[in-house]
């Protein structure tokens, strides 16, 4: 396996992002993000776990000070990140996760970035499926209950369905799959943190 660097530390990293973003909703997305991609670089790349995380905590960067621009997602913080110290596989693999917005951008190659592609907007539809359930807790959240939401495009109607298909596409995963391991893995971190914020609020 080849070792990835971020170059930069976690904590460098959570405080850029906060310099950026004051909305509690877009931070704590970014933890959501990074303790979901460090779930999956146990399984798949262990030896880059910090790498993903780090990815998943800085992947939406941008977005609160430039969310009117959604083509240009991802290209103000590149700027940003290598100033902080960031590698350019860091910039690549945050870059590669909108390239359906920007065909410009790379496209996901490495398992790691298939996987912030496919996960990224899903957490989104999980959390705020999980927050209309009387225990509001991921811990007793089903498959059969996220394909509801998913199927219902009102429910949180921002959320791009294409991107998720795609995403499962590009892992070979089945869509039941998809949301099974992501699920999985956002249980893997709930018992700390057990609470989503809404994805329209």
């Amino acid at each position: 396996m080849t070792k990835l660097e971020a170059g930069m530390t976690r904590e460098e990293a959570f405080a850029l992002l906060t310099d950026h973003n004051k909305d509690p909703f877009h931070i704590e997305h970014g933890e959501t993000v990074e303790q979901t991609m460090r779930y999956f670089a146990r399984e798949f790349d262990s030896e880059n776990e910090e790498f993903w995380g780090i990815v998943g905590l800085l992947h939406d960067l941008d977005w609160e000070e430039h969310d009117d621009e959604p083509k240009k997602h991802t290209l103000y913080a590149a700027p940003l990140i290598e100033e902080a110290g960031g590698t350019p596989e860091l910039i690549r693999a945050i870059q590669s996760h909108t390239s359906d917005f920007n065909p410009e951008l790379p496209r996901p190659e490495l398992q790691m970035e298939k996987i912030l592609f496919a996960t990224e907007e899903l957490t989104g539809l999980i959390g705020a499926a999980v927050i209309m359930r009387p225990s509001k807790s991921v811990m007793d959240f089903e498959v059969k209950s996220l394909k509801k939401k998913f199927k219902d495009k009102r429910f949180a109607a921002g959320v791009n369905r294409d991107v998720i298909r795609s995403g499962a596409k590009m892992l070979g995963w089945e869509l039941d799959e998809l949301f099974d391991r992501t699920i999985k893995a956002m249980q893997s971190f709930a018992p700390d943190k057990d609470t989503f914020v809404s994805v329209e609020s």
